[in-house]
């Protein structure tokens, strides 16, 4: 029974200390594709960022990408909410055209976040890999701007 009671008060305290961390759940739109995003931080400087989505144009297929950013500035441009730089690696897997893909990815950005429950980001992620035995070669699309809007929680 102790051992019970144990085994669910670190299942609790886990459970606390996960939903204390902010989260961001939105879309994230640029020139490869549109893709659902996850945002959540880990620690002050650093967040996973995680995202399932399509490709524009006749691919077809899901393409999932998680990448560990650091926030390496918070500058004080205003007085309300605040900013954030990030960088970070990731990794894509998905299928596209019934292919299997693999790329890893370096995304780098800037976000800002208001004082109720938005943010609004813009970064750079290229995207390097294989799809089917070739190079990807979309992933350079990455250098393209794209837009995140997220519900923060």
């Amino acid at each position: 029974m102790r051992r019970i009671i144990l085994c669910l008060l670190a299942v609790l305290s886990l459970n606390l200390a996960a939903n204390a961390q902010p989260r961001a759940l939105g879309m994230r739109i640029g020139a490869e594709g549109a893709e659902i995003s996850y945002q959540h931080n880990i620690q002050k400087r650093s967040f996973i960022e995680a995202e399932l989505g399509s490709e524009f144009g006749s691919v077809e297929g899901l393409k999932a990408t998680g990448t560990y950013n650091f926030i390496f500035a918070r500058p004080a441009w205003t007085n309300r909410g605040y900013w954030g730089i990030y960088t970070g690696p990731g990794i894509s897997v998905g299928s596209l055209d019934n292919k299997f893909l693999i790329a890893f990815s370096a995304q780098a950005g800037i976000e800002y976040t208001f004082w109720f429950p938005l943010q609004l980001s813009v970064d750079l992620r290229p995207s390097y890999g294989v799809l089917g035995g070739e190079f990807y070669k979309r992933g350079r699309l990455g250098f393209t701007p794209s837009l995140s809007a997220r519900y923060r929680f």
